[in-house]
């Protein structure tokens, strides 16, 4: 009866233990059935990623043709800054007021507004207005300092033909009597040939380029009558 006893429990412990071991076994195949079906799926190509055009501004300056008055001065041109909504490289759109988009397959090749530093002093130094043209602040000690803020710059779909705008807040300060000299908002509105975004890069430039002849004179006269 003993050895009966004994043998059962052994049958039964063996048999718990042969469980175990089926259930380990099937736990196993599946983590690999599973390990199998994730690596299928990350050797799957990625979804093509959407085409995006990148823009630039590089627009020249356009003048009145009015005749400015060389100085000696030394202008220093600020880093420009811009408003929240346009610090961005995406291109703006608006198709009712007070709200701001942007296109999903277009953008600038930089923010606006870092574009359009070495196109300000360009612009200033191709005028010949001033001795010499700095982007500052730097080693070059300069007479004046130009501080611009990009304060809009954004496709308007709300009109027919849609239009771009731009505005821009100038401040020119004379550094050594530490005094503002003058302030200006520059506004230019260029209907577009295409509503499309690059019917609005080619309006942005032509825009820009009519700002940019304005920022020429506006500086030229400020230095004139510092």
């Amino acid at each position: 009866m003993k050895r009966d006893f004994h043998a059962a429990q052994y049958d039964r412990v063996a048999g718990e233990r042969a469980g175990v071991t089926k259930s380990n076994r099937r736990r196993a195949l599946r983590l690999a059935a599973c390990a199998i079906v994730l690596a299928g799926c990350s050797a799957l190509p990625a979804p093509p990623a959407e085409n995006v055009t990148v823009y630039m501004l590089d627009a020249q300056a356009v003048t009145s043709g009015a005749a400015v008055a060389r100085n000696e001065l030394v202008l220093a041109v600020g880093t420009p800054e811009a408003r929240p909504g346009f610090d961005t490289p995406q291109i703006a759109y608006v198709r009712q007021p007070h709200e701001l988009d942007y296109f999903v397959t277009a953008r600038w090749a930089e923010a606006p507004a870092r574009m359009l530093g070495p196109l300000l002093a360009q612009a200033l130094e191709q005028a010949g207005v001033f001795r010499a043209v700095v982007a500052g602040p730097g080693a070059v000690p300069a007479d004046l300092r130009l501080d611009t803020e990009l304060v809009r710059l954004q496709h308007d779909f709300t009109t027919t033909p849609s239009r771009v705008q731009l505005t821009l807040r100038l401040q020119l300060t004379d550094l050594r009597a530490q005094r503002v000299l003058a302030v200006k908002l520059i506004e230019q509105t260029e209907n577009a040939s295409a509503d499309n975004p690059y019917g609005g890069v080619v309006a942005a430039n032509r825009a820009l380029g009519r700002a940019l002849g304005e920022i020429v004179e506006f500086c030229a006269r400020a230095a004139a009558v510092r």
